[in-house]
């Protein structure tokens, strides 16, 4: 795994050039997150939306870069943004969709439609990296399902497994966290969790090592794991992947990682053609550029 989030551009930034498109981009993070991206050699975007309002922060934010960027008006419905770059991801002129100004649930809902849409995968997930100061960390999913049953669990954990590798993971440590670390048949994230670890012992979930269910504690930190006897799988204090039972726990980690932890993160939709990034509307534009290289980076891998 990537130690920092500047060591993963310095990956980027050696492979090639990406194509961002960001849909409805009339918004100021996302405009620092194109200029940034621009600057830092990571990616060029297409910018889609109301070209009015675009040009107009532009002159803002980087006058001297306007002439950079591609900008596609689809006037001021995000929905209409939406739609085009999707099709601009159909086609190849897309390396990844960044959410602007407009709501996650609609850039969800076309991206995962049967007849438009973007879905490669059955179940998709979102992916989330945090800078912890051993080395980066993964922990899914706190954007798209919400109170996953076995077999999006199982998704889940492929899709995050499939992630790390593109970080430079060979052989990811995953936790799937509980409340307790016996198997409980009346809390339904012990009974998955003890499930999907023997899918992995016998081989059906290769690429990693699975253990669960483990509480957080036990699952991040040694000498806890030592004190309850988690150590033998090799996951328990060491976790590359945190797996959580539900959007809500996943939604809190995040920000908690985030907000009171202070560390930087990143994340972005796996299952799709192109990687979809729908970070908060809070994030500002150097978060939401790393999301753009975070994607970029399990690419070109």
């Amino acid at each position: 795994m990537f130690k920092n989030f500047d060591e993963m551009k310095d990956f980027v930034k050696s492979r090639r050039r990406g194509r961002a498109v960001i849909a409805a981009a009339q918004t100021t993070s996302v405009l620092d997150a194109a200029i940034l991206a621009y600057r830092e050699e990571l990616a060029d975007s297409t910018l889609v939306g109301d070209k009015a309002a675009i040009i107009a922060l532009l002159e803002e934010l980087a006058p001297e870069l306007i002439s950079k960027f591609e900008i596609i008006d689809t006037g001021a419905d995000p929905l209409a943004a939406v739609h085009k770059s999707i099709d601009l991801a159909h086609e190849g002129k897309a390396d990844l969709i960044l959410k602007g100004k407009t709501e996650s649930a609609t850039i969800m809902r076309a991206v995962l439609d049967k007849d438009h849409g973007l879905r490669q995968s059955e179940v998709v997930s979102d992916v989330l990296a945090y800078e912890h100061p051993d080395g980066l960390r993964l922990m899914s999913d706190g954007g798209v399902n919400l109170c996953p049953n076995l077999k999006e669990m199982i998704a889940i954990v492929q899709n995050s497994v499939k992630t790390a590798h593109g970080m430079g993971c060979e052989l990811p440590k995953v936790a799937l966290l509980s409340a307790i670390e016996v198997v409980n048949p009346k809390m339904e994230s012990t009974v998955n969790a003890a499930i999907i670890s023997k899918m992995n012992q016998r081989g059906q979930i290769p690429g990693c090592i699975v253990e669960g269910p483990l509480a957080f504690d036990g699952a991040v930190d040694m000498e806890a794991a030592k004190l309850k006897g988690l150590t033998d799988s090799g996951v328990g204090g060491q976790a590359d992947i945190i797996i959580v039972p539900n959007i809500e726990a996943g939604n809190l980690y995040g920000k908690i990682v985030s907000l009171y932890c202070g560390y930087r993160v990143a994340h972005f939709v796996v299952g799709t053609k192109v990687p979809i990034l729908i970070p908060s509307r809070a994030d500002d534009g150097e978060n939401k550029m790393l999301c753009m290289a975070m994607a970029l980076a399990c690419m070109v891998r």
